[in-house]
């Protein structure tokens, strides 16, 4: 077995996988309480450990990917329906579906049916259930910072903010959400939130650091590329003459 052409094949397809990692970041870094993904390389142990054939091993690269929740900057936008958390928590959505799923993302708004929602249209919930405003209330929207949310003096609920004692197992889907399906994972409603109105978290990711490390995962691509063409040729060469004895 030829262990160059496994570790450089193998090293491509971790390569492979960064680049989409660094594909996903940059697409997202406009999301506001995106967190990126980042990606760590390990060396796992392969080959043939025994048995009748004398026993070889050799290491082979790995990519596995996981989520930074490092706090993203605040930035100021003045829309009385967005919020920004400080510190752990995520705001927690209902799906179309019926499950909930969390986000870092508070850019709401009210839609017509008056109900506080996402972007996408999840109902943003509160600890007695959906946010909702009175219609026939003229007040302004204010939210504490404990996500106390009012409409004048009128009380309309406080945002369900959701901790986890292992943010790392939540399953990361699409827009910034995430969703909870792991037995091991359990949630609590965050005891002392600081909540923000006015502000959006930014995305925790740089296009400018993600150009980056694509620059140099193409390169790194590249020369495995070369290994693994380099090796094909020589074990043709090799084939040709043993093949041909004169």
């Amino acid at each position: 077995m030829n262990v160059s052409l496994f570790q450089a094949a193998a090293a491509m397809n971790a390569n492979s996988r960064w680049q989409e990692v660094i594909s996903e970041n940059m697409a997202s870094s406009t999301v506001p309480g995106y967190k990126r993904q980042d990606l760590s390389f390990s060396a796992v142990e392969a080959g043939n450990k025994g048995g009748a054939i004398t026993g070889q091993h050799w290491s082979m690269p790995r990519a596995s990917s996981n989520i930074n929740f490092r706090q993203g900057e605040m930035r100021y936008t003045g829309a009385p329906t967005d919020v920004a958390v400080e510190g752990a928590g995520f705001f927690e959505v209902a799906m179309p579906n019926g499950s909930h799923a969390y986000t870092r993302d508070g850019e709401f708004s009210i839609n017509a049916q008056g109900q506080l929602v996402t972007k996408q249209g999840y109902a943003v919930m509160g600890d007695t259930g959906p946010i909702s405003v009175s219609k026939s209330n003229s007040g302004p929207i204010s939210i504490g910072p404990d996500g106390q949310v009012t409409q004048g003096t009128e009380r309309l609920g406080k945002l369900q903010l959701v901790d986890f004692n292992n943010p790392n197992l939540l399953t990361p889907i699409s827009s910034g959400y995430f969703i909870s399906n792991n037995p091991s994972l359990r949630g609590e409603s965050v005891r002392s939130p600081n909540v923000r109105q006015g502000f959006l978290e930014t995305a925790n990711t740089s296009p400018v650091n993600e150009m980056a490390n694509l620059i140099g995962v193409m390169r790194s691509y590249e020369s495995n590329q070369k290994i693994v063409q380099l090796t094909d040729d020589r074990m043709s060469k090799a084939i040709s003459e043993l093949g041909s004895p004169s």
